[in-house]
């Protein structure tokens, strides 16, 4: 590739200057980003082109002067943020270093339309439906929803080239059968049943490659890759079929990073590369099947696993998941007890040996599924049960 590596290593050098540090957490509504949007409007292209269910504003951004039109939208589920901050990072390195040779690059040979929150009501609720109880990306058909059409009449006009939908996905997912988490994972959707590798699809492989080689860098052994299976409800399955390429970015689970300010990094990176391998023509280059070199995520994770737990005269593990619950204006990462199994083939994200001991929870609760457990003692041991702790 031209400039190997010289957009990865641009966002991560210029990333504490571009970080924009009152967008954190996980709990990410439209209020908390309207005033930046107004900031950056100043520059760009800023405008409403609809309101969601509830009423609130939907807008989009539209920068750069170029023949290659890129489509890119955040936060379709209204419970995934971090590529919605990762976004507004990318837009204010655009601001403030437009004379950045990379991003100089991309700006004259692109346009760029962002959408930042498609579904702020599933924002504001911290769910991944909207207000009508709707999951989005499975109303790519039907187009029923109010927020699916704004998507769809934006596509529509814009006629992008290459579209970018921005994601999270759980804790739970493996880069495939491996102990390392998918810290980030990608798909390239199917465009038909039979999953044909069209024109189409092998410009996203081969975009998808270009950012997982730079990727590798940082994160060797956690980079996923979704199954592809056909659903024409799916909106990057739709465009597919449309002869749009269509890149999924999924930001995922890194170490002691479950407020995924870290992954947030990496993810600005990756959106970062995968436009410069775009503006620059970079990814032309890339073999399209080094994209199938890159492991399919398996569900193998747990948050906290409990091993060798002396439970009811036999040997037990026991699995734990962080339930994420709206609570006062924040996310609150509940502990509950999910399993109780011997010999569970899982990783934890966490993992607490007890020794063939028995254990006792706090509050004298009993040793259950679906309990909420904060402390476990093991013999004269005390361990906190929360997501500041879960790592290995």
């Amino acid at each position: 590739m031209e400039n190997k590596n010289s957009a990865y290593k641009t966002m991560l050098q210029l990333y504490p200057l571009v970080k924009v540090g009152e967008v954190k957490g996980r709990y990410l509504t439209y209020s908390h980003i309207d005033k930046i949007l107004e900031n950056l409007g100043g520059k760009f292209q800023l405008k409403k082109i609809g309101e969601s269910t509830l009423g609130v504003p939907v807008d989009k951004l539209t920068l750069g002067s170029g023949k290659i039109r890129i489509l890119a939208w955040s936060q379709m589920h209204g419970n995934e943020s971090t590529t919605t901050k990762a976004v507004i990072d990318v837009l204010n390195a655009f601001y403030t270093h437009e004379d950045n040779p990379v991003l100089m690059q991309i700006l004259a040979n692109c346009t760029i339309c962002i959408i930042p929150m498609l579904n702020p009501d599933g924002a504001t609720a911290y769910t991944r439906v909207n207000a009508r109880n709707v999951d989005l990306n499975r109303d790519a058909k039907d187009l029923k929803e109010k927020e699916s059409r704004l998507l769809r009449l934006v596509f529509d006009n814009f006629e992008p080239d290459f579209c970018f939908n921005l994601h999270d996905q759980r804790t739970i997912f493996s880069a495939g059968n491996t102990p390392n988490p998918a810290s980030i994972s990608f798909l390239t959707p199917a465009m038909d049943p039979e999953r044909s590798v069209t024109p189409s699809r092998i410009k996203s492989m081969q975009v998808i490659a270009a950012i997982a080689e730079e990727l590798n860098t940082n994160l060797n052994g956690q980079i996923g890759r979704y199954d592809d299976s056909f659903n024409i409800n799916c909106t990057g399955d739709s465009f597919q079929s449309r002869g749009v390429p269509t890149i999924l970015f999924e930001a995922g689970h890194f170490p002691m990073d479950y407020e995924r300010e870290k992954i947030r990094e990496y993810m600005a990176a990756a959106i970062l590369t995968g436009l410069y391998a775009i503006a620059s023509g970079s990814y032309k280059k890339m073999d399209f099947l080094r994209y199938f070199d890159i492991p399919e995520n398996e569900k193998l994770f747990y948050d906290v696993i409990l091993r060798d737990v002396l439970f009811k005269s036999e040997l037990v593990d026991v699995a734990i998941q962080f339930k994420e619950v709206l609570s006062n204006n924040a996310i609150e990462f509940l502990p509950v007890i999910e399993k109780i199994c011997p010999k569970l083939a899982f990783h934890g994200h966490r993992e607490i040996q007890c020794y063939n001991s028995a254990i006792r929870l706090g509050d004298n609760q009993e040793l259950s599924e679906n309990v909420i457990v904060n402390k476990i003692y093991v013999n004269n041991e005390v361990f906190t049960i929360n997501y500041e702790n879960s790592y290995k």
